[in-house]
C-alpha cells in the first residue's frame, strides 16, 4: 500500500513553565491516507486542536513550545522543513477548519477579499474577475446564494453561522490533499451541519482529499469517519474502525464518552476511575486496524 497522506508517529509537546517543561502530549500517533476520512475525538483539552496546530506548523516558533516526534505529510518530514517551506503548504496542500470564525477571519478585510488572497496561493496572479467566480461556486456549495452581498461584507457583518460557512468554503476552495476540519458545525444549524458534511464527502470521493476531523460531536463522527482515535489527557487510548469501535467500545473512556451522549430516556453522566482509565488499561485496538502511524 501507499504511504498515508499524513502520518503522525510519537508525537510529544511540552511548555516551558516557571516548573521546567510540563508535557502535554505523550505519544500520539496516528496516520491518514488518500481519500480517507479519520476522526480524532475527546473532551475540551485532551490535545485534539493542538495537535492539528502542530501539523500546520502553527506552534513550531514558539520559544515556549517543545516538539519531539516524526510528522510527515505525503512522505515529507515536516520537522525538516523551512518555514517558508510550510508556509506554502498551508492553504494550497493542507487547509484547515477552525472552530471559531471570529478569530479565522480578518475584521478589516471584506470576504471577497479574503477570499482572493486565499484562491491566489493557488494560483498566482489571479484576477479580480477569477476569484468572484470561483468564490461564488465556493459560496454556493455551502448553501450561500447572495455571494455578492457577502463577498463584499466584513466578517463583523455577518452571523457566526454565516461566518462559518464562508470559512468552509475558503478551506475546501483550493482543493486541498489535506483537509483539518475541527468542528467545523458548531456555529451551524443541524440542516447547514448536514450539508457541509456531504460537501466533505463529495470533496474526498473527488480529489481523494485525506480529512482529519476533530469533534466530540459522537453522533457526527458515527456517520461521517472511516475510523476514530480517541485522545485522552494527549494520549490516544483506543483506535478502529468508526463501525468496529461504535459497536464495541473497549477503553473505559471510550465507554464513558459513547454513556455521557444525552438519551430521551435521561440518566446521569457516568463516573469514570481517571487512573484505571488512563493509565492502567492499554490502549485498545481493533481487528483489522493497523497501528497507529503504520505505513503499510
Amino acid at each position: 500500500m501507499t504511504s498515508p497522506t499524513l502520518r503522525i508517529d510519537d508525537l510529544r509537546l511540552s511548555f516551558r513553565t516557571w516548573r521546567g517543561l510540563t508535557e502535554v502530549l505523550h505519544g500520539v500517533s496516528l496516520h491518514i491516507r488518500k481519500g480517507e476520512r479519520v476522526a480524532l475525538v475527546g473532551e475540551s483539552g485532551s490535545g485534539k486542536s493542538v495537535t492539528a496546530r502542530i501539523v500546520l506548523g502553527l506552534l513550531q516558533e514558539l520559544k515556549s513550545s517543545r516538539i519531539d516526534g516524526v510528522v510527515e505529510f505525503e512522505g515529507r518530514d515536516l520537522e525538516k522543513l523551512s518555514a517558508a517551506e510550510r508556509h506554502k503548504l498551508r492553504g494550497t496542500k493542507m487547509s484547515m477548519i477552525f472552530q471559531d470564525p471570529t478569530t479565522a477571519l480578518n475584521p478589516v478585510y471584506t470576504i471577497g477579499m479574503q477570499f482572493r488572497e486565499v484562491l491566489g496561493r493557488r494560483v498566482k496572479g489571479i484576477s479580480q474577475r477569477q476569484a468572484r467566480d470561483v468564490a461564488t461556486a465556493a459560496l454556493a456549495d455551502v448553501s450561500i446564494r447572495d455571494a455578492d452581498r457577502i463577498l463584499a461584507s466584513y466578517p463583523f457583518q455577518l452571523s457566526g453561522g454565516m461566518n462559518q460557512r464562508v470559512m468552509i468554503a475558503m478551506a475546501l476552495a483550493n482543493e486541498p490533499s489535506l483537509l483539518i476540519a475541527d468542528e467545523p458545525g458548531t456555529a451551524l444549524d443541524v440542516t447547514v451541519q448536514a450539508q457541509t458534511l456531504q460537501l466533505m464527502r463529495a470533496l474526498v470521493e473527488r480529489h481523494q482529499t485525506a480529512v482529519l476531523f476533530i469533534s466530540h460531536n459522537l453522533g457526527v463522527v458515527r456517520e461521517f469517519a472511516d475510523r476514530v482515535y480517541v485522545i485522552y489527557k494527549g494520549r490516544i487510548v483506543e483506535h478502529g474502525t468508526a463501525v468496529g469501535l461504535f459497536a464495541d467500545p473497549r477503553h473505559p473512556y471510550t465507554r464513558a464518552l459513547m454513556e455521557a451522549v444525552p438519551h430521551i430516556t435521561g440518566g446521569g453522566i457516568p463516573e469514570i476511575d481517571e487512573e484505571s482509565a488512563a493509565f492502567s488499561a492499554p490502549m485498545a485496538v481493533h481487528e483489522g486496524c493497523a497501528e497507529p502511524g503504520a505505513s503499510a
